[in-house]
């Protein structure tokens, strides 16, 4: 835990706790939630050569909505938003993040 703490700066086991919260309750909902979006657009199981890839696909942006969100509401939303514009960088998506302005 003491490197968990350490690399993201975490100052209590509070927050780590928090913090360990907020990932369990993301990725559990974003599973949840994505099944009755596929409904919603008519993909079922029939097809799983269709359902499956998308399902995994459209994981990806309810997750990052619901960890935000989350955040939010457990209040560790700086937190969590350096975590996920560290997260898009890393997988080629830092163009979605507007760069800081430059004061002069």
């Amino acid at each position: 835990m003491a490197t968990f703490k350490e690399r993201w700066n975490i100052k209590s086991n509070w927050q780590l706790f928090v913090i360990i919260v907020v990932f369990a309750l993301t990725g559990s909902t974003s599973a949840y939630l994505s099944k009755p979006i596929l409904a919603f657009l008519g993909i079922n199981k029939s097809n799983p050569w269709e359902y499956y890839p998308l399902y995994i696909i459209l994981i990806f942006p309810v997750y990052q909505i619901l960890l935000l969100s989350f955040g939010f509401l457990f209040g560790q939303f700086t937190f969590f938003w350096a975590f996920e514009k560290k997260m898009l960088r890393t997988f080629g998506l830092g163009f979605l993040i507007p760069k800081k302005e430059n004061p002069e």
